[in-house]
């Protein structure tokens, strides 16, 4: 989902700069971290992550453990004792808080090639989807960067676009015969080319989900101040949407069928 779509081999005479929101297990960065390992591109890696406990336990879980490569473990273990590494091919830190806090504690300037968004769902944590995070990211997005997560949900894309990104959608497998999308892919659009109309794993969004972003379900999660809580943020886009006149979300699905839909 994060890996495959973010084609990281396309420069390697730079570095790889890459942000991951909301670490947790870490499983996404180990992931990347074992694709990249001949890759002749330096690894520069960032995390924002709340909560130590998800990769504590994961390190102690041997199941867990198994899976990856000596150095990658190495990595995992340096950033939960030391908040990050640096070897001869790579270098890392982590950002403990609040990520609407810690993000801008960045270096100044500093941009990604690859941002991968996996915090908890819009409605479990729309901190971290409101469309003034998302913008926050957006403006951390190198030229030739990739934004990717695994949502759909119209009110994130629609944040997205607002941020000034061109939208993707991330194929669902062969298998997965019940979701029409596995996620999204976000780009600058001046740097958009042929190339990226579509792929193994992304394409231009759908007419479906063209008009899911006129639903009011595209109505965003705000945060203006960056300090409220999640019921704050859920009740006050709950009442925007009873006073909006945009087609309901269940009248977009009459339309195109039964489906789920985040």
């Amino acid at each position: 989902k994060f890996i495959s779509p973010a084609e990281l081999n396309l420069d390697i005479s730079k570095d790889l700069h890459v942000l991951d929101v909301c670490v947790g297990l870490g499983y996404n960065s180990a992931v990347l971290m074992e694709e990249t390992k001949c890759f002749q591109r330096k690894l520069r890696w960032r995390g924002l992550e709340l909560d130590k406990r998800p990769l504590l336990k994961a390190l102690d879980n041997q199941t867990f453990t198994g899976i990856w490569s000596a150095f990658v473990l190495a990595r995992l273990r340096a950033i939960r004792d030391n908040g990050g590494w640096e070897d001869n091919s790579s270098q890392g830190e982590v950002l403990w808080g609040d990520a609407r806090t810690e993000i801008n504690h960045l270096p100044r300037g500093l941009k990604f090639e690859l941002i991968m968004l996996d915090a908890f769902s819009p409605k479990c944590c729309p901190q971290l989807w409101s469309e003034e995070f998302i913008n926050s990211l957006a403006k951390r997005l190198s030229l030739q960067g990739r934004l990717i997560t695994y949502c759909r949900a119209a009110a994130i894309r629609a944040s997205m676009r607002k941020a000034g990104l061109k939208v993707y959608s991330l194929l669902p497998s062969p298998e997965d015969k019940k979701n029409w999308s596995a996620g999204t892919v976000a780009i600058l659009p001046d740097t958009h080319k042929t190339s990226f109309h579509s792929g193994l794993n992304y394409q231009e969004l759908s007419p479906m989900e063209e008009e899911h972003l006129n639903t009011n379900a595209s109505i965003p999660y705000r945060d203006p101040n960056g300090e409220s809580g999640t019921q704050e943020i859920l009740e006050r886009r709950e009442q925007e949407q009873k006073e909006s006149n945009l087609e309901s979300t269940s009248a977009w699905r009459r339309r195109w069928g039964e489906m789920q839909v985040c």
